[in-house]
């Protein structure tokens, strides 16, 4: 079971971005994590009049470590850290460590 998700609300702990907030928008395999309206780069893009895009500057979203996020817990309004624990059921679930809140 992974730490991060896609769609989880994180919040930048470290970095030029430090304090921001976004949804994760995937989950890479070598530790990173592209967060959205985080770590944004200018991208100098090439043209094709054959198909229609137009070239210049545009902005893209680059990964950030996933060290660098935690889960943003809503109810005490800070990122926080998570445990697993599993249910009577079997199940593997996440949760805050703070208030023992599952997120799964």
């Amino acid at each position: 079971m992974q730490r991060l998700k896609k769609g989880d609300e994180v919040i930048v702990t470290a970095g030029k971005d430090k304090g921001r907030r976004g949804k994760i928008m995937s989950v890479q395999t070598n530790g990173r994590v592209v967060v959205e309206g985080v770590n944004m780069a200018k991208k100098h893009k090439r043209g094709n009049p054959n198909a229609g895009v137009e070239g210049g500057i545009v902005d893209i979203t680059m990964p950030i470590h996933a060290s660098n996020v935690m889960l943003f817990n809503e109810a005490s309004g800070k990122g926080e850290r998570i445990g697993y624990k599993t249910l009577d059921n079997g199940k593997k679930v996440r949760y805050f460590r703070s208030n023992g809140e599952s997120l799964d």
